[in-house]
């Protein structure tokens, strides 16, 4: 059975974004691959590593939206990172092998230095983010990540990792493939990523008044002033929203949005009730499993096991290939 590995930060509780663009991937994937999913507290500490009292709470809060979202730890394998050692080591030996411009010239690297106003406060863990990420895959020797269109080539410089590892050790990883997500970028309230530090967010979590609250201040079309004015569907993010939770009434919706038939106010209205009729099982079966947080936490520690069983057997493959055990 191909494997599939996907990974996540613990910044708090997960919003739609992350249900849409990976967590309902990650129920479909289960099905249909060996799957390994683990959350990914030590890459935390590349940007928040002089807060780090929340990082256990957060964990636990992801534990619940992944459960709550239809995960199920009899098909996959759900872990922590920092239960697993093995991640560490061989970001080490991979660090040995990697040229610097590889690591500098990363994208995502310099956008995260840039949008979170890093700059001289950049770690050099954070540089290495990408060796980490590296390690996190090939340590179980996955087949496929899936990632969005835009984040493909993130993965690439995995690629060349495991192209440069397998031609000075010898053949041992598998370059890892991406499975392309349904939803690769979900967008927030006010028209960019849907993102926690951006307030932009709707979260699985919140209530469903919280959820009303929050539709009502979103972005729509600008030059739609009145509300009989014709709209531009196209440029409008509350349309963009109703892609996906209004999939079926999507042609009548850009319909009398360009007639002007049907106003801001009332499609805002609309796009709340469906996105909480979407979100109420999930965000019940997440309030029940609240009480439960001791036999979550087993959940994870148990799959940290059997991850480092398999981690551990790579770690020693690598070693060996590289002449040093």
């Amino acid at each position: 059975m191909e494997r599939v590995l996907s990974g996540m930060r613990p910044t708090g509780k997960l919003h739609i974004g992350h249900l849409y663009g990976a967590l309902a991937n990650y129920v479909k994937l289960q099905d249909k691959y060996d799957s390994f999913f683990f959350i990914a507290d030590l890459h935390s500490l590349t940007t928040k590593y002089e807060n780090t009292e929340d990082i256990k709470q957060n964990r636990v809060e992801v534990m619940l939206d992944w459960l709550a979202s239809g995960i199920d730890p009899e098909k996959t394998t759900l872990f922590i990172q920092s239960r697993v050692p093995e991640h560490a080591y061989l970001h080490l030996l991979l660090s040995m092998i990697v040229p610097i411009p590889w690591v500098e010239r990363n994208t995502t690297v310099k956008d995260m230095i840039r949008d979170l106003k890093l700059k001289e406060n950049a770690s050099y863990g954070l540089l290495g983010y990408p060796i980490l990420m590296t390690s996190d895959i090939i340590l179980y020797k996955a087949d496929f990540v899936p990632v969005g269109k835009d984040q493909v080539h993130h993965l690439e410089i995995s690629r060349e990792i495991v192209r440069r590892f397998n031609r000075f050790y010898g053949e041992l990883f598998p370059e890892p493939q991406p499975l392309l997500t349904e939803f690769p970028s979900i967008p927030g309230l006010d028209g960019k990523k849907m993102s926690k530090s951006l307030n932009n967010d709707i979260k699985i979590a919140d209530s469903e008044e919280d959820t009303r609250k929050k539709v009502m201040r979103a972005i729509t079309d600008p030059q739609k002033i009145r509300k009989n004015d014709p709209g531009h569907p196209e440029v409008c993010t509350v349309f963009k929203l109703h892609k996906i939770f209004s999939r079926d009434e999507i042609p009548d919706i850009e319909k009398n949005c360009r007639s002007g038939a049907l106003g801001c106010v009332a499609c805002k209205k609309h796009l709340a009730e469906n996105i909480n009729k979407a979100l109420r099982p999930i965000r019940e079966k997440r309030k029940s499993l609240e009480g439960k947080k001791k036999e979550i936490e087993e959940i994870f520690e148990e799959g940290s096991k059997k991850a480092r069983k398999v981690a551990s057997q790579t770690l020693k493959e690598a070693m060996e290939h590289m002449r040093i055990d």
